[in-house]
């Protein structure tokens, strides 16, 4: 592979990763000493749910890609099955998220 071929891989690293890691090790570093329960921990778990209960709107309201040909009502249900299946089973991500794939998945092939 001659150096050509690289640039993508070393931009990828520098403009993608290492922006990212750099806040991660701070919030690590800065982190320390702190409850699980303390304020600003508080703060910025609600900060990051907001964040992704809008990204998680915004792309069942206006779907990328392959998306948009689903119809809103599946897309909907898949939302909520997930949401209710998270929930209902000790808050297992990864349930709520195999059900709303199930919902979005099993809803396509029904709908045809």
């Amino acid at each position: 592979m001659s150096t050509s071929e690289l640039w993508p891989y070393l931009l990828l690293i520098l403009a993608g990763f290492l922006p990212n890691e750099v806040w991660r090790w701070l919030g690590i570093m800065f982190s320390r000493g702190l409850t699980e329960d303390a304020e600003i921990l508080v703060w910025v778990r609600a900060v990051a749910t907001a964040l992704l209960a809008g990204v998680i709107a915004k792309i069942m309201v206006l779907p990328p890609g392959a998306l948009a040909t689903v119809p809103l009502a599946i897309r909907l249900a898949a939302v909520a099955a997930g949401f209710i299946g998270f929930m209902a089973l000790r808050r297992s991500i990864f349930v709520g998220v195999a059900i709303g794939e199930v919902v979005l998945v099993g809803g396509v092939l029904i709908a045809g």
